[in-house]
C-alpha cells in the first residue's frame, strides 16, 4: 500500500499530526503497537492521571473542607474499584474519540509494530506474528516515551511500580514512598494522599519541579505538607529497594552521605521518562539515537538525517509534554506540504496538576539571572484574591517577570487554584509580546482567579497593585 505519509505511534503527537496531514489532502496510515489509541497520554498518563486527580479531590474536600461550607457527611468512605472503573471509562471515551476522527478523515489505521526495511517501507509484525509491508514518501516516527528504569530500582509492577501500574492500584496505601519530586511524582503522590495515604517523597535535587521557577518549588512543597501531610526528604540519593511480601524498603543517603531508610507498602519509581524507538529499526536506515535519554536527533525542520523521515514528540529533543507533540505534528504536516509553520518553543507553557496547580511559561527567575537579563518582578498573593477566598482557595501565588527596560513580559509563574488553565492567557499575552503594562490594562471580571495576574502585572510595573 502506498501512501504519502505513514506516522508510527498514535499518542498526541502522532494522531494530531496525522489528523492533519489528513486534512491538507495527503494519504494517511497510522500504526499503532496497541489495541488502543491515544498512547501513553490517553491510556496511562494524562487522562487517567487526571481522572483519578479529580476523583481524590472530590474525596479530600468532602472529608476536609464541606464543613466550612455547612455540609455535614457520614461515613464518607472512598470506593477505590469505581474510582478505577471510572478513570478506565474516561480513558474509554477518548481512545474511542481518536477512533471516530480517523474514521472522519479517512486515516488508515494498523495495528502492530513498525519497523524500518528501507527509508520509504515500513514493516507491521502483528501479536499474531504475521507482517505486512506499506511503502510511503514520508514518514513521521512517534513513538513517544517510558519510564526511565535504573538498575539499582527493580521494578515489580506489584510492590515497586512506575506509574503505571500506580494507576491501578486496587487499594489505598498505608505508606506510599515516591521516589523523584518531579511533575508525574507528585501528582501520583497528591492522588493516594488525599485519600489517606501516608506519602513521603524522595529527591536528588534539592527541591521538587527542579526545571520549574524556584519559588513554586518552595510553595508547592510548603502547601502539599501542610494540607495533605506529605514528607520530603530532599538531596536524597536513593541507593536501592528491595519488596518482600507487603513491605518495601527503599534506602538512601541524606546530604551528608548518612544512610536513611524508609519503610512502606508501595513505592512508585518516577525519576523520568525515556524516548522509546525499541523495534524501529532504526539502524537499518542509519538513524543513531543520542547515548543520553535514547533520543532520535533532528534538526530545526523536526527532519532526522535521512531525508523524508521526521521524527516527533517525547522522542525528541525538548519537553516531553502532549502539547508540545501535538503542535510538532501539526509542523510536521505542514512542512511536508510546503507551509512554513512555526514553534517556539520558550512559549510551551508546563503544568503540575496538584492542587493547588502550578503552571509556568517562559524563562524563570533563574534562567534570567544567569544569563546576566537585566528584569523586574511582581508578584500577587491568592490570600488577597476576593475569588479565591470565596472558594477557600488561597494558597498560592502569581509572579510576573518583566525586561526592566522594555517591560516586556518574559515569563509568568503561578501556583494556585486553576493555574493550568490560566497560564493560557500569559501564553496569548507573550505570544503577541505584550507588556506588563498591557496585562495590567486589560479588564479583567471580577471576581476571578485571573484577577492575580493583572495585580502580578501591576505590581511588576512601578509596584502599583491595588489589593495587595
Amino acid at each position: 500500500m502506498q501512501y504519502d505519509v505513514i506516522v508510527i505511534g498514535s499518542g498526541p503527537g502522532g494522531y494530531v499530526g496525522a489528523i492533519r496531514c489528513a486534512q491538507l489532502g495527503l494519504k494517511t496510515a497510522v500504526i499503532e503497537k496497541y489495541s488502543t489509541f491515544g498512547g501513553t497520554c490517553l491510556n496511562v498518563g494524562c487522562i487517567p492521571s487526571k481522572a483519578l486527580l479529580d476523583t481524590s479531590e472530590h474525596y479530600h474536600n468532602a472529608a476536609h473542607n464541606f464543613e466550612t461550607h455547612g455540609i455535614g457527611l457520614s461515613n464518607l468512605k472512598i470506593d477505590v474499584k469505581k474510582m478505577i472503573d471510572r478513570k478506565n471509562d474516561v480513558i474509554a471515551q477518548n481512545t474511542a474519540g481518536i477512533t471516530f476522527l480517523f474514521k472522519k478523515n479517512k486515516i488508515d489505521a494498523y495495528e502492530g509494530v513498525g519497523s524500518f526495511v528501507d527509508k520509504n517501507t515500513i514493516k507491521i509484525t502483528k501479536s499474531d506474528g504475521s507482517t505486512e509491508e506499506l511503502k510511503a514518501k514520508n514518514i513521521i516516527i512517534a513513538t513517544g516515551s517510558k519510564p526511565t528504569s535504573l538498575p539499582f530500582l527493580p521494578v515489580d509492577k506489584k510492590r515497586i511500580i512506575t506509574s503505571t501500574e500506580a494507576l491501578n492500584l486496587q487499594e489505598v496505601p498505608k505508606h506510599l514512598i515516591v521516589i523523584g519530586g518531579g511533575v508525574i511524582g507528585l501528582e501520583l503522590g497528591s492522588v493516594y494522599a488525599r485519600l489517606g495515604a501516608k506519602v513521603s517523597v524522595v529527591e536528588f535535587a534539592k527541591s521538587i519541579i527542579g526545571t520549574m521557577d524556584g519559588g513554586l518549588g518552595k510553595e508547592l512543597q510548603r502547601v502539599l505538607k501542610k494540607n495533605l501531610g506529605m514528607e520530603f526528604f530532599l538531596g536524597h540519593k536513593v541507593t536501592g529497594a528491595t519488596a518482600k511480601g507487603k513491605n518495601v524498603t527503599v534506602t538512601a543517603e541524606d546530604p551528608k552521605g548518612q544512610p536513611v531508610e524508609l519503610s512502606g507498602d508501595y513505592c512508585i519509581v518516577s525519576v523520568g521518562r525515556t524516548a522509546y524507538t525499541e523495534g524501529l529499526g532504526l539502524e537499518n536506515i542509519g538513524i543513531k539515537t543520542e547515548e543520553r535519554g535514547n533520543k532520535i536527533p533532528v534538526n530545526e525542520h523536526l527532519e532526522t538525517s535521512v531525508g523524508g523521515i521526521y521524527a516527533i514528540g517525547d522522542v525528541v529533543k525538548g519537553a516531553m509534554l502532549a502539547h508540545k507533540a501535538e503542535d510538532e505534528g501539526i509542523y510536521v504536516a505542514e512542512r511536508i506540504v510546503g507551509q512554513k509553520p512555526h514553534i517556539d518553543y520558550n512559549l510551551i507553557p508546563g503544568v503540575v496538576y496538584t492542587w493547588p496547580e502550578v503552571a509556568s511559561v517562559g524563562k524563570t527567575e533563574e534562567q534570567l539571572k544567569e544569563a546576566g537579563v537585566k528584569y523586574k518582578s511582581g508578584s500577587f498573593s491568592f490570600k488577597a484574591s476576593g475569588r479565591a477566598k470565596a472558594s477557600g482557595d488561597t494558597d498560592g501565588f502569581v509572579k510576573v517577570l518583566a525586561d526592566s527596560e522594555t517591560d516586556e513580559v518574559l515569563g509568568v509563574h503561578m501556583i494556585g487554584p486553576r493555574a493550568a488553565d490560566m497560564i493560557a492567557e500569559a501564553v496569548v499575552a507573550m505570544e503577541y509580546r505584550a507588556s506588563a503594562e498591557d496585562i495590567a490594562r486589560i479588564c479583567h471580571a471580577h471576581p476571578t482567579y485571573t484577577e492575580a495576574l493583572k495585580e502580578a502585572a501591576l505590581a511588576a510595573t512601578a509596584n502599583r497593585a491595588i489589593h495587595a
